[in-house]
C-alpha cells in the first residue's frame, strides 16, 4: 500500500512539473512571439535581456519569418511613404510619384 502510494505522489508531482515546464514553453514562445510583431526598437529591448539559449530552445527562425511576413502580395500597391532627401532640404512622397513615374528604391551600401 505505501509503494503504490509513493508512486501516485511521484506520477503527481512529474505530472505538475511537466505542465509547469510546457506552460512555461508556451509563455516563453508566446511572449517571443509577441515582442516580434512590435516595432524593431522595442523587439530589440526585449531580446537584448534574453539568455542565448532561447535562441536554441524556440524556433526561432520560423516564428521571425512569419512575424514578419508582412501583407503585401505580389501586383499590390506600394504602401505610402515619407521619406528626406540625402541632403535632408527635402521630403519625398510614393503618393507624387504614383502613375508619374517609376520609383526603385535601394537600400545598401554603394562602397
Amino acid at each position: 500500500m505505501n509503494e503504490d502510494s509513493n508512486r501516485s505522489k511521484i506520477k503527481t508531482v512529474l505530472s505538475v512539473l511537466l505542465l509547469l515546464f510546457f506552460g512555461g514553453y508556451a509563455a516563453l514562445l508566446f511572449a517571443v512571439n509577441h515582442a516580434m510583431h512590435e516595432p524593431p526598437e522595442q523587439f530589440g529591448q526585449f531580446m537584448s535581456k534574453m539568455p542565448p539559449l532561447v535562441f536554441i530552445a524556440a524556433p526561432f527562425e520560423t516564428m521571425w519569418t512569419r512575424a514578419r511576413a508582412g501583407t503585401l502580395n505580389v501586383g499590390d500597391a506600394a504602401p505610402d511613404f515619407n521619406l528626406s532627401t540625402l541632403d535632408k532640404s527635402a521630403h519625398v512622397e510614393l503618393a507624387a510619384f504614383r502613375g508619374d513615374k517609376p520609383v526603385v528604391l535601394v537600400f545598401g551600401s554603394y562602397t
